[in-house]
């Protein structure tokens, strides 16, 4: 990589002979397998997570904060389905802020996105592990350290999202359809077994002058948001399949529309009846409350039987969330932005090396939350918060870029066009900065803050020094500088443009969209 060219004050090297033939990914995904890696990786926070915002507004103040992470999520869904059949590669909120805010735009949301990804993967550990804790512990008498239980998780999904794209979206499938199924089991024996009941919906004590709707008044809405976004983070992810689906341009944003659609009707469910058996009160602080909603109504010994397959919904997330992680470092590796070597794949065409080194990072940062947590459940909380404001810094950024792609790259294609358009990135990307804000006066979520920035200061500054000099034009990166008439790795390669930077001879160059 001897030869460099340097633009927007970064320098790109020649990729060489071999450096993308030793980062290909396979196509294997068609519109169900990228249903099936949405839903997978939402569907456990049906079963943990979600909770602890009836904690913060209970349970008519979690219900408000669904209903606007539907319209917000609706708004973002549209905008990224518009802008990942524009931009069908790997690169996904890194992508679309490259190319309407530039390299620094791309790396800091990249890493937003990263930051979500990883640690939503250990929350889901985190959760995985008290589950599965505690289905051992009735049925086997057998109990684990907790660290153990996060090595077992972390080893048997590194292997699953290493043996190949498609045993991936096989499995995601699968699982999904098995936890929407038994999602709908506990909900009718909810309905029917008479455990439910609008008194334990709202059996929170209200605060002085408040009501049983709003036990807390309506400004601890904005601090339950963060966690009712746990029924939908992650659905964003589908753009890093892109280049392992036979038709991104058309089967990214369907897939979008039709898991939302999903996700909508088993969080509702989950939302009303799960709380319904076992009371607000209670629900706010459980660390499996669905496996809490199980013994409710059938008691400890067989609740630990069917906690057994409600466990699958964490473990579908788990194989999900990895994959986005996974996908997210490989995107930004093969461009430069991250170590290189990142981004190999492999025999089997899947970035293993990525998936370890982000299983690594996520088991260290338990470790160390989990020894400050204290009480059981804040190390999951704490986690949680990590990945939530990294997921809404991602958003904000992306709907950013979305209005300043309609106006910078007018010419581009753009196969498939939010139905919203720029008024619906404008609303989601405004009530992504309001829960933003929302974590600065919530103290229990500073942790995450100072977290977060810690990670910033330091990634920016590794950057700022050596990234920034060691870029390669990855399809990214290509669509970035050609103004959106290169990129598309399905239709020409992924050195279109590599001539045209290098060759003195060459008539175009970086930025020119002739």
């Amino acid at each position: 990589m001897a030869d460099s060219r340097s633009v927007s004050g970064v320098s790109y090297t020649t990729a060489g002979d071999g450096y993308f033939e030793k980062r290909r990914l396979k196509r294997s995904a068609g519109i169900w397998g990228l249903w099936g890696l949405a839903v997978a990786a939402v569907i456990s926070g049906d079963f943990s997570g979600w909770n602890f915002g009836v904690a913060y507004a209970g349970f008519g103040g979690m219900l408000i904060a669904f209903a606007i992470l539907v319209v917000m999520y609706y708004g973002m869904i549209f905008s990224i389905g518009e802008m990942a059949a524009a931009q069908p590669h790997t690169g996904g909120a890194y992508s679309f802020a490259r190319s309407a805010m530039g390299p620094w735009g791309g790396f800091v949301t990249g890493l937003a996105e990263t930051i979500e990804y990883v640690a939503t993967t250990a929350v889901i550990v985190y959760f995985s592990a008290s589950y599965a804790d505690g289905i051992t512990s009735v049925l086997l008498g057998v109990s684990l350290p907790t660290w153990v239980w996060w090595l077992v998780l972390y080893a048997v999904f590194i292997g699953l999202n290493t043996a190949g794209a498609a045993i991936s979206f096989k499995f995601a499938i699968v699982v999904s359809i098995i936890s929407i199924v038994i999602l709908l089991v506990f909900s009718a024996m909810a309905a029917f077994s008479g455990q439910f009941s609008w008194d334990k919906v709202f059996d929170i004590v209200p605060d002085p002058g408040q009501s049983a709707f709003l036990p807390h008044g309506i400004v601890p809405i904005l601090f339950a948001l963060p966690f009712a976004m746990w029924f939908f983070l992650g659905i964003e992810e589908l753009p890093l399949a892109a280049e392992e689906s036979h038709d991104p341009v058309r089967d990214i944003p369907r897939a979008g529309i039709i898991a939302r659609g999903t996700l909508i009707v088993t969080g509702l469910l989950v939302l009303f009846l799960n709380t319904g058996v076992v009371g607000s009160q209670a629900i706010g602080s459980a660390g499996e409350p669905l496996l809490d909603g199980f013994r409710a109504i059938v008691g400890d010994q067989l609740a630990a039987v069917l906690a057994l397959f409600a466990l699958i919904g964490l473990l579908a997330s788990l194989q999900g969330i990895m994959f986005a992680y996974g996908r997210n470092m490989y995107s930004l590796s093969r461009a430069g932005y991250y170590p290189k070597f990142l981004s190999l794949t492999g025999k089997r065409q899947t970035p293993g090396i990525a998936l370890l080194v982000g299983a690594v990072i996520g088991f260290i940062a338990l470790v160390l939350v989990d020894s400050l947590g204290g009480a059981a459940g804040v190390a999951g909380a704490i986690v949680l918060n990590i990945a939530i404001w990294g997921a809404v810094i991602a958003y904000a950024l992306q709907m950013v870029s979305f209005v300043i792609l309609r106006k910078k790259y007018p010419n581009a294609k753009r196969p498939y066009k939010s139905p919203w358009g720029i008024p619906g990135a404008v609303i989601a990307g405004v009530l992504s900065i309001a829960i933003f804000f929302g974590f600065f006066i919530n103290e229990p979520a500073r942790p995450a803050i100072v977290a977060i920035a810690v990670v910033y200061a330091v990634m920016l500054a590794l950057f700022a020094l050596i990234g920034r000099h060691r870029l390669v034009l990855s399809p990214e990166e290509e669509y970035a500088l050609s103004g959106g008439l290169h990129g598309d790795p399905q239709a020409e390669g992924y050195d279109a443009m590599e001539s045209e930077m290098f060759d003195p001879a060459a008539k175009t160059g970086p930025g020119t969209t002739t």
